[in-house]
């Protein structure tokens, strides 16, 4: 398993709508502007998030992009996993005999390795991630050093 830009910025643009869960809607243009992410990119990220079930579409005035379900039900994983389309071993088809003759010993490590990195992102949900107090100090240290970059916004005063 590896961890793509794609892959990086979509657990960005998820972490700014688990942020605004319970607020309302986000529209791509406001997590582009907040997070430096074009706009074509993201619309190309959330097809990928809405085809794999993670997001929802609200239309009319005051829409955007909601969580399709609550923060504390998505992995970090199943992020990656709708962005870079990867399955882990275990949900692969199986291999032939013949073909795992053929695999090296270092390929058999590293599949292990992506099994293990995989199992440890599933274990951390939006919501975990959200609340880690690591990440919110992080923010506040960016907002606060003057780089003009903002992580993640509460768009509840807007």
């Amino acid at each position: 398993m590896k961890l793509s830009t794609k892959a990086r910025h979509a657990i960005t643009a998820m972490m700014d709508l688990a942020l605004n869960d319970n607020v309302r809607p986000v529209t791509l243009a406001e997590i582009s502007q907040c997070q430096g992410i074009s706009l074509s990119y993201l619309e190309q990220l959330f097809a990928k998030l809405r085809k794999s079930g993670l997001v929802v579409g609200v239309r009319g005035p005051g829409g955007g992009y909601k969580l399709s379900r609550s923060p504390s039900e998505i992995s970090v994983a199943q992020i990656i996993t709708a962005i870079d389309e990867y399955r882990p071993r275990h949900m692969q088809e199986p291999s032939s005999e013949h073909s795992l003759e053929k695999k090296y010993v270092t390929q058999v490590l590293w599949d292990q390795l992506s099994d293990k990195i995989y199992g440890f992102l599933n274990g951390i949900t939006l919501k975990e991630f959200a609340n880690r107090p690591e990440q919110i100090e992080s923010s506040d240290e960016q907002d606060q050093g003057g780089s003009g970059e903002q992580i993640f916004s509460d768009r509840s005063a807007a």
